[in-house]
């Protein structure tokens, strides 16, 4: 069971995420590696909205080898390479994630292992 915690007595969330998740009575504890646009096929795809979505779809099918779905997320970190994909970003992620809210953190960074990378995406999800 999964709590959202986002207090009113401290600035609301910019976008679709809360400020804190709650899980308890947690019997497992799924840890996802940093996925990217990189397909199962080995193909990057086009752009930062291909790239990032990729990357979503990558981590829905960890989380489905689990046996678990976006609404087991607990927490994401987020890695994009450039500040104009900030809104792109946002608008995959909310749109991807539906009702699901876990606890985000997004960061621009100089670049990502591989420079064709635009986004990478962790996360913590719980059942």
């Amino acid at each position: 069971m999964r709590i959202l915690h986002t207090p009113g007595a401290i600035a609301p969330p910019f976008s679709r995420y809360s400020h804190g998740v709650e899980a308890k009575a947690v019997s497992r504890w799924l840890s996802i590696s940093g996925q990217v646009g990189v397909a199962s096929d080995g193909r990057l795809a086009e752009g930062p909205a291909g790239q990032m979505e990729q990357a979503w779809h990558n981590i829905f099918e960890v989380l489905a080898s689990a046996q678990m779905a976006p609404e087991n997320l607990v927490k994401i970190t987020a890695f994009i390479t450039s500040r104009e994909d900030l809104g792109t970003f946002r608008e995959v992620r909310d749109r991807l994630l539906g009702a699901a809210q876990p606890a985000s953190s997004l960061v621009i960074v100089a670049g990502l292992a591989d420079p064709a990378w635009l986004v990478e995406i962790e996360a913590l999800a719980a059942a």
